[in-house]
């Protein structure tokens, strides 16, 4: 996949390295699930069967979603996924 690098390192762990989409991964990710929930269909289910299968079809065409998702790389999406979740975790923990 694009902008990734794989680095055996420390006893045989693969490191992982992704390019430098953030915002861009955060922005589409933004704007696809929007575009789901408009048509009415559950944008975490659909987004699942896209970063599982590839298959753009998961993503409905309204506002141009489906276009706009085949922008960005699914390891970049699926990076940015973590990043945000574990930041809402970080932020949890912070507060409550």
């Amino acid at each position: 996949m694009g902008g990734v690098t794989m680095h055996k390192a420390h006893e045989e762990t693969a490191l992982y390295r992704c390019g430098q989409y953030r915002n861009q991964a955060a922005l589409v990710l933004d704007r696809v699930y929007a575009a789901l929930e408009e048509r009415g269909y559950d944008p975490v289910a659909q987004l699942v069967g896209y970063l599982m299968s590839g298959d753009p079809t998961y993503i409905t065409s309204h506002r141009e979603a489906r276009d706009l998702i085949r922008t960005v790389e699914r390891d970049e999406l699926l990076a940015e996924l973590i990043r945000s979740y574990v930041r809402n975790r970080a932020s949890e923990a912070r507060t409550g």
